[in-house]
């Protein structure tokens, strides 16, 4: 009895998600089509920019390394977005009598439906056209394309696979909310890239081009470079390269498979012994003050370490505190004073405090009954800020000094970012008892809808007033460099700013504490709307 193919099963059933997926508002579905559009265009420009580089010195290095990147991105696409493709978690068909290798194959075909792979082989066509001379690269081109774009779909699907159970997780959808760290990273690294190339030109992708073009995917376009090129051989070698990183990808995608299709789950059941040792440590209270300050403090860290939009937020911050001075001085361009960008990303963490507990706030608010209560809350809250951006502020502007050899400039520039510090401490106080918004739980939103004003209001009118609270320290830092005896004097600027940013701290604190205590309700209300 022949058994009958489930290709065209899971082709349609691709399609009837996508489409039921469509009808469920009609937001979605504009969304997706304007997602689709977009994508489309920059797909066809893509393709349109490729074509033109026919015939330039350096095309083959320009495609070979789209094409790298392209395979990058497809790799990691399931682990910051594992919900964006139902059919990515195979345990779903775990009760159905499905074979592996049928079921990578039809998977497989399934997986070629969808934006995705349609801009996957623009920009395939587009590197080939960029590099192909003559009939037989054109030829090899063909293959070559195919190759490229199923290593890419089979290399998704296998990491997807490998990781399905964590994905799934709670612990694994932190992933999904720290994509907005890869995003950053990733833009300074392209900015980066972009002065350098303006700098030196195309040449400069050479070198990493020569090593690329024998890593699958790229190394499918190598192959036609090379036979463009009449090195047959070299094509024969990159193009067998392709298809065996095709096969391993296709086996290892099949032996995880397998494994899920007939093991179970014990990925989120913690054993006896960790779960005795959770219960028994200690560490972090021990280290802390005594009474309510540490208890503050102690739930503050562990809402850094365990909730994922406060953990995204914070990686977020500390990633591009340390980027923005560092590669700005790397490149020769920056400032020492770029060190008080680390200082402002993370004194951004003080607005919304109460807004970071959602709707479990009031447990917190059934123990505020009077404004020394409501003070000892922010004054913890700042504290368990400072016991993370203090040393870290003084690390990003000792390595930023360090990078630029501008040592006698470190004193004012450690005093400023402690005066920033300070002054978006005594803010975010203020703000968060007066402007509180809800972030969402669920989602990559971080503003409750309709409270996007209150978000506004809080973050950049603290902002604005941190800037002019700092104001006296930097006309005191101007005057000092510009005076004919200030160099003498600029080493005051550290402990002039630093007991600055401390006062201010204090007096944002102080009057942010009645005004909580007064407003408590009003406060669980706009926390817990969303």
């Amino acid at each position: 009895m022949s058994t009958p193919a489930i290709t065209p099963v899971f082709v349609r059933l691709k399609l009837s998600l996508l489409r039921n997926g469509l009808r469920q508002s009609g937001g979605r579905k504009a969304a997706y089509i304007t997602s689709a559009v977009f994508a489309l265009l920059f797909a066809a420009l893509q393709l349109i920019g490729l074509i033109a580089l026919r015939g330039h010195a350096h095309a083959e290095s320009v495609v070979v390394l789209a094409v790298a990147v392209l395979g990058l991105g497809w790799a990691v696409m399931p682990l910051f977005f594992p919900s964006g493709d139902e059919t990515l978690d195979p345990t779903r068909l775990v009760m159905l009598p499905l074979r592996p290798r049928p079921l990578v194959r039809a998977l497989l075909t399934a997986s070629l439906v969808g934006i995705g792979p349609l801009f996957t082989l623009c920009l395939l066509v587009g590197s080939v056209v960029a590099v192909a001379r003559g009939g037989a690269a054109f030829a090899v081109g063909v293959v070559a394309v195919a190759l490229a774009l199923l290593v890419c779909v089979a290399l998704a699907r296998a990491v997807a696979a490998a990781n399905v159970r964590l994905l799934t997780s709670r612990k694994g959808r932190d992933l999904a909310v720290l994509s907005g760290l890869v995003i950053a990273i990733g833009a300074q690294i392209v900015n980066f890239g972009a002065q350098r190339l303006g700098a030196s030109g195309l040449g400069e992708l050479d070198p990493a081009a020569e090593v690329l073009q024998w890593v699958p995917p790229a190394s499918a376009v190598g192959a036609v470079h090379a036979v463009s090129e009449g090195s047959y051989g070299i094509a024969v070698a990159q193009l067998a390269l392709t298809a065996g990183g095709l096969v391993a990808l296709l086996a290892l995608w099949s032996r995880h498979l397998t494994r899920l299709m007939t093991s179970p789950d014990g990925s989120t059941l913690p054993s006896a012994e960790s779960a005795v040792r959770e219960r028994s440590s200690t560490g972090l209270g021990r280290l802390l003050p005594a009474g309510r300050t540490g208890t503050v403090m102690e739930r503050s860290l562990r809402y850094v370490w365990r909730d994922p939009k406060t953990k995204a937020a914070w990686v977020t911050s500390l990633a591009i505190g340390l980027i923005v001075p560092v590669f700005n001085a790397w490149q020769g361009t920056g400032s020492v004073y770029f060190a008080c960008f680390a200082a402002g990303m993370l004194g951004i963490q003080m607005y919304n405090q109460f807004g970071q507990d959602t709707s479990a706030f009031w447990m917190v608010a059934m123990t505020i009954s009077s404004t020394r209560d409501a003070y000892v809350e922010l004054r913890a809250r700042a504290y368990a800020l400072l016991l993370i951006t203090l040393p870290y502020a003084t690390l990003v502007t000792v390595l930023t000094t360090a990078m630029l050899g501008d040592w006698r400039r470190l004193p004012e520039a450690l005093g400023l970012s402690f005066a920033l510090l300070g002054a978006m401490l005594a803010t975010g106080a203020w703000t968060s008892a007066r402007f509180p918004y809800s972030i969402p739980q669920e989602g990559y939103k971080n503003v409750a809808p309709g409270q996007t004003g209150l978000a506004w209001i809080s973050i950049f009118g603290g902002m604005m007033a941190a800037a002019l609270l700092c104001a006296p320290v930097i006309a005191l830092t101007i005057w000092l460099n510009v005076s004919a005896d200030g160099d003498d004097w600029t080493w005051l600027l550290l402990p002039v700013s630093t007991a600055y940013g401390a006062a201010l701290t204090a007096a944002g604190l102080k009057l942010a504490a009645p005004r909580t205590a007064r407003r408590l309700p009003e406060i669980l209300a706009a926390v817990s709307k969303g």
